[in-house]
Order: C-alpha cells, then sequence, then structure tokens
C-alpha cells in the first residue's frame, strides 16, 4: 500500500475498531466517495461556492477518517477555494480530486479483497 495515498496506521486502527465490520466501512467509504464527487461536480456545475465549500469539507472529513491524505489536502485546497469564492480555480482541483480518489479507490478495493471469506 502506498503511504503517499494512504495511512497504513489509520487503517490498523479501523480495523481494531471495527473489527468484523471494516469491510462494510470500506464499501461504504467508497460509495459515499462516489457521491461526494457527484455533489463537487454539480456544485461546480451550478457555481455555487458555498455548496462547493460544503462538499470539500465533508468529503475532506471522511478522508482523514479513512487515512487518506493526500485527498484529504486536497479536499482542503477546494474547500478553501469555495470559502474565496473564486471558482475559476474549482475545475483543476476537483480533477485532481477525482484521480488521486481513482488511486484510493484501487488500494481500498485491494484492502477490500483480503478480507474476502
Amino acid at each position: 500500500m502506498s503511504a503517499i495515498h494512504l495511512d497504513s496506521a489509520v487503517l490498523a486502527a479501523l480495523q481494531d475498531v471495527m473489527g468484523d465490520e471494516y469491510p462494510l466501512l470500506l464499501d461504504t467509504y467508497l460509495a459515499d466517495s462516489e457521491e461526494r464527487l457527484r455533489l463537487l461536480r454539480q456544485a461546480l456545475h451550478e457555481a455555487d461556492a458555498q455548496s462547493l465549500r460544503l462538499a470539500a469539507h465533508s468529503f475532506k472529513g471522511s478522508c482523514s477518517n479513512m487515512g487518506a491524505p493526500m485527498l484529504t489536502a486536497l479536499c482542503k485546497q477546494l474547500e478553501e477555494v469555495g470559502r474565496r469564492e473564486s471558482l475559476a480555480e474549482a475545475p483543476e482541483l476537483i480533477e485532481r480530486i477525482e484521480r488521486e480518489f481513482a488511486i484510493v479507490r484501487i488500494l481500498f478495493k485491494a484492502e477490500r479483497q483480503r478480507y474476502r471469506r
């Protein structure tokens, strides 16, 4: 697992806390993240800086909780773009978030495969 994309210490702590529910947590995060990405794109399409800020903030929190530091940092940048209402910067950041999430998705799916019974 690539440390730049996922924090193995956070994942280990989640495994300890969640026990047998850990695979469900991974599945839930992946599904939830797809919806969060949709909300980011929608807020950009509607040029709604407040909705963009809120969606980025929410996604940042879930990424942080799941140990995805690069994705967390990108969401934090996007949250600040929304706060400043400088939407011209948002398309590139959303694209970077989508690319990073694609990597995180692959890593979490591989992590999920370790728990197939």
